[in-house]
């Protein structure tokens, strides 16, 4: 199989829907949620069958037709899973990512596995166009509410991916050498040195992990495994811990395969007694139009299930039914 970080094709599930007519879909939607109680059904097939552009477009439609928001509307006729899966598929990709990161600073703990799966995965227009979108929507800079809510090595991290500033550039062979001892003093002193020359290296590795291009950062990779005979992944797991260690390990995985990277997200969403539904529902709405396709094909060679199967299995009623509109078929 062609691995994707290798340059082959993205795909997503969801496309532009033939002959669409905006002022049609919004009549449709109107009817579907008029009177007593709305049809679901209908609401979930057509928002999960058109592109995110096609759904700005209904929305615009909808307003000039009815005097009315949509987005409220959908609102109040839907509740719980299916209300975030549908109103998280209408918002723009870049203020529905500005709107999880919010939401993982928002309240009391922090949830930074969000914060880390976002930030490690976007490219560096979608980091942009995200900055742009929470500045636009919390009036404060993305940065200003990283630098408030997260603290120490993870919060520089997280600050250095969130300025969208990656290489994107080739690889250059000689510095991939250099990059790769750089990692590999990391593993040296793990037990040796004092911590000022941990946290120096640290730093290094970060501007490593951070800023240099997807190409250049799998050779290093590979340089990594002449050098020292270790994955560099297997490395971080073993000689780092917390949030520093989860940040780098989710780089390190979506420069080698992101489609995979999600795979596993949505596998462990599921697995074991209770559904995480918010993981399962922002890795399907942000993916569906990106690499959908690709991460089904990652899942099904990794867990001899199909996502498909998996979602029937895990989920139920018409918050399944989405799901699977937005999965896009059977492996």
């Amino acid at each position: 199989m062609a691995n994707p970080a290798q340059g082959a094709k993205y795909r997503g599930s969801i496309h532009d829907f033939p002959n669409f007519d905006p002022s049609q879909d919004a009549e449709a939607l109107y009817t579907a949620m008029k009177g007593f109680g709305s049809d679901k059904e209908a609401i979930l097939e057509l928002i999960t069958s058109r592109s995110n552009r096609q759904r700005q477009e209904i929305s615009q439609s909808y307003k000039s037709l009815y005097g009315k928001d949509l987005m409220a509307d959908l609102k109040s006729e839907l509740s719980g899973d299916l209300a975030r899966l549908i109103l998280g598929l209408m918002l723009p990709p870049d203020h529905y990512d500005a709107k999880q990161l919010k939401k993982a600073m928002e309240g009391a703990g922090t949830d930074e596995k969000t914060l880390i799966e976002i930030l490690a995965t976007r490219t560096n227009a979608e980091i942009q166009a995200i900055n742009e979108a929470y500045k636009e929507d919390y009036h404060k800079s993305l940065e200003d509410a990283l630098s408030s809510d997260t603290s120490g090595h993870f919060k520089r991290i997280l600050i250095s991916l969130a300025t969208g500033n990656r290489d994107e550039g080739g690889e250059d062979r000689e510095k991939a050498r250099e990059d790769a001892k750089v990692a590999a003093e990391i593993l040296e002193i793990a037990d040796t040195s004092s911590s000022g020359d941990k946290t120096s290296l640290e730093t290094r590795f970060m501007t490593i992990l951070c800023t240099r291009s997807y190409p250049h950062l799998r050779r290093v990779f590979q340089e990594f495994i002449k050098l020292t005979n270790y994955d560099v992944e297997h490395i971080i797991k073993k000689e780092m811990s917390g949030d520093v260690k989860d940040a780098f390990v989710a780089i390190v995985q979506s420069v080698k395969n992101k489609p995979l990277f999600f795979a596993d997200k949505l596998y462990k969403s599921m697995k074991g007694a209770g559904t995480d539904e918010k993981t399962l529902t922002r890795i399907m709405v942000s993916r569906s139009e990106v690499d959908l396709l690709n991460i089904r094909q990652e899942f099904i060679e990794k867990y001899d299930k199909s996502l498909n199967e998996v979602i029937e299995g895990d989920t139920s009623g018409d918050f399944m039914k989405a799901l699977l509109a937005i999965c896009g078929g059977q492996d």
